[in-house]
């Protein structure tokens, strides 16, 4: 296998995104007690507005967002920062913090059919196999869950609810993963924000103390701001049903994150989901998928260098950093290790 491994890249990237995700739904649950779920969701959305702000990269390193990506960006702020955590945090209110983690390991199962279906990106048997691993371990620690008696039915539909809103999100950020994530993460999250807080004030939802309000801030810039732009990133390098598959292992690092905050209801079940979650997501870190293809003529904008065998253009003088401006890709042939980012959508037969 070549040093460069771009599935192994896209893989540390969406794992980064899950660990960070999967920390912060315990926190949620702890900080967000009492609160109204429209005014958790308001306040995790403004953290994650707020870090995005300084994420944003000038115009000559990432695209731009642009008009014609508005109703992408609504539905994914509607999808993705309104009904997802609100169902989310009502669901939390409701059930254990290790229940509801491990239920959102069916995010993975949404993202990776609607990324097959939607994008016709390709699901060889790696991946299958990687995606049923995270789903059976996943599997293990809700039985285990059930097993315990915390399987709150109610709680557990609601979160079940949050999933398929942000694997429907997950799928439509696909069509924004090469312009600015800093944009991206920033525009879904102040819409999301404005709206989640405004129903608040209409529902007059009480207002929260300083303390828990400052906490979900927080959580909000890391668990979903930041969270968001490597899940964004993992995509542009990874294509959305990989990436999909390895956040699966957001429910488990949620899982373990809810045991060390005192909730000790795990068994040998954890231990055994545990160990297949690990084994799909291993099973993409050592992915190696290399055959000759061809590429069409393409023009496109997003942020690249002159490193990698597809960027060919040239510049007077050359740069040596990532940067952005539209450019065309001439027909070629070749072979060399590849996912399904932006130039390697061909199909397998």
């Amino acid at each position: 296998m070549n040093s460069y491994s771009p599935a192994r890249k896209g893989a540390w990237l969406a794992l980064a995104a899950a660990t960070l995700f999967g920390l912060s739904t315990p926190l949620v649950q702890h900080f967000g007690q009492g609160l109204g779920a429209f005014t958790t969701a308001g306040l995790l959305y403004v953290g994650a507005a707020g870090v995005a702000v300084w994420q944003r990269q000038p115009a000559s390193r990432e695209a731009r967002v642009t008009r014609r990506n508005a109703p992408r960006l609504l539905c994914m702020a509607i999808l993705g920062a309104v009904l997802g955590p609100v169902a989310l945090a009502w669901g939390l209110q409701r059930t254990s913090g290790t229940s509801a983690s491990l239920m959102l390991t069916l995010e993975a199962v949404f993202t990776a059919v609607l990324a097959w279906r939607m994008y016709g990106e390709t699901m060889d048997r790696r991946v299958a196999t990687a995606l049923l691993l995270l789903v059976a371990g996943g599997g293990a620690l809700v039985f285990e869950q059930g097993l315990a008696g915390g399987n709150q039915m109610l709680g557990l539909l609601a979160v079940l609810g949050a999933t398929a809103a942000w694997g429907l999100d997950n799928s439509l950020s696909r069509g924004v993963a090469e312009r600015d994530p800093g944009q991206v993460v920033l525009y879904k999250s102040a819409l999301g924000a404005t709206a989640t807080l405004l129903i608040a004030l209409a529902f007059a939802e009480p207002l929260p103390p300083w303390r828990a309000a400052l906490a979900l801030l927080a959580v909000g810039a890391t668990g979903y701001g930041l969270s968001l732009r490597l899940y964004l990133l993992a995509q542009r390098t990874f294509g959305a049903a990989r990436t999909g598959s390895v956040f699966g292992f957001a429910p488990f690092i949620g899982a373990l994150g809810a045991w060390a905050m005192g909730n000790r209801s795990g068994s040998w079940l954890l231990a055994a989901g545990g160990a297949l979650m690990l084994l799909g997501v291993a099973l993409h870190l050592l992915e190696g998928h290399d055959h000759e293809h061809v590429h069409e003529w393409l023009e496109h904008e997003h942020a690249h260098s002159h490193d990698d065998g597809h960027h060919l253009h040239t510049h007077d003088p050359m740069p040596s950093k990532p940067h952005s401006h539209k450019h065309q890709h001439a027909p070629m042939q070749h072979a060399h290790p590849h996912v399904p980012d932006p130039h390697h959508l061909h199909t397998h037969g």
